[in-house]
């Protein structure tokens, strides 16, 4: 089920220029260019005012400037924190399907989480005035934000809907999802609760699952009994090492929680590896539903993040913005596409004691 609205955000702007920079510093606009070149002799105070109020304003210069009459590329910005996420390489598969059927190409841009790589990358990308922007995640720097308010090109932010987005937003709700396989974990009879994940002051998706997760098991009277966090690519070693870890330290634990499906794979194959009876005498579940781990002999019990439907509606917005672009001299109004994730039991959440049901 996909919930889909259209909000009404403020007309977009349109593009900034030399003339709003040379305006907001003070200086003449061929100062303002001379210094955004780094050419010519500027004393180092106007170059110092001039860098500021462009980046206060969200400028970016334009490198095709002269050179063709729309002023844009048919280029799409994609940009993402990580290639090695086995996350995102569907998304991109779903985003480059759709604008095979238009003359948009998309362009990937990669910042490690590091919110200086995305005003970076972003400012790059943005300079060859593209046709629109996808970008993951709600959470950007100011000057990130001010880049995206001021490009006038459709903005869809994606995977993420727990915030306020520049313009259009496609995802789920991490919070929701957290909250969901809380529960489906209490309703299995489940009570002594570890959870193993990134460290997330560098992942916001998977702080707010967390965040819902323990809301849900608070409410139920429980807390999670233990916690292992890592920094780095999502690899089934570190899910290993994390899970034996975790697990010397707090034998009673009864159920592991994993904030993605490679370092939960990685726990399932520490446990079999041990002799640990899964999910009767422990129980695991990750979150992605990465089709990787389809050939285990035991599926881990996970949750559909709809990756591919993020990445097929984010790029429909973008086709369909382009097009109102050229056509109206403006880019869409925003829209809001959430998604809802669903719970794949596998074979590591055990029956409900009672019923002998799976959870719902």
């Amino acid at each position: 089920m996909t919930a889909v609205t259209d909000d009404k955000p403020a007309a977009p702007k349109r593009p900034l220029t030399l003339r709003d920079v040379s305006e907001a510093s003070g200086v003449s606009e061929m100062t303002v260019s001379r210094v955004l070149r780094n050419r010519g002799d500027v004393s180092e105070a106007t170059r110092t005012r001039v860098l500021a109020a462009a980046k206060d304003l969200g400028y970016v210069p334009n490198k095709i400037a002269g050179a063709l009459a729309s002023q844009r590329v048919n280029l799409v910005a994609v940009i993402i924190p990580s290639l090695s996420n086995m996350v995102f390489p569907r998304v991109l598969t779903a985003i480059s399907d759709v604008l095979d059927n238009t003359p948009l190409q998309p362009v990937v841009g990669v910042t490690n989480y590091l919110p200086e790589r995305e005003e970076k990358v972003l400012y790059e990308m943005l300079s060859w005035r593209p046709s629109g922007v996808i970008i993951a995640g709600l959470e950007h720097s100011e000057a990130a934000k001010a880049m995206l308010r001021s490009a006038g090109i459709p903005i869809v932010e994606i995977m993420d809907t727990d915030g306020t987005p520049i313009d259009s937003v496609v995802g789920i709700s991490h919070r929701r999802a957290g909250r969901m396989m809380a529960e489906t974990i209490v309703k299995a009879g489940y009570r002594k609760i570890g959870f193993l994940g990134t460290k997330m002051p560098l992942d916001h998706r998977a702080r707010k699952r967390f965040e819902g997760f323990t809301e849900a098991l608070a409410k139920a009277g429980l807390e999670v009994v233990d916690q292992e966090f890592y920094a780095g690519g999502s690899a089934l070693a570190k899910g290993r090492e994390m899970t034996a870890a975790i697990l010397e330290r707090s034998p009673e634990i009864d159920f592991l929680y994993y904030s993605n499906d490679m370092i939960g794979a990685g726990g399932l194959l520490h446990c079999l590896d041990a002799g640990i009876d899964v999910p009767g005498r422990l129980g695991l579940a990750g979150f992605n539903g990465i089709e990787l781990l389809d050939g285990f002999s035991m599926q881990l019990a996970t949750m559909d993040s709809c990756r591919a439907e993020i990445g097929r509606k984010a790029a429909e917005i973008i086709a369909q913005g382009a097009e109102v672009s050229v056509s109206d001299g403006g880019p869409t109004r925003g829209r809001r596409v959430e998604l809802n994730p669903t719970i794949r039991h596998g074979n590591t959440l055990r029956l409900r004691p009672s019923e002998g049901l799976y959870p719902e």
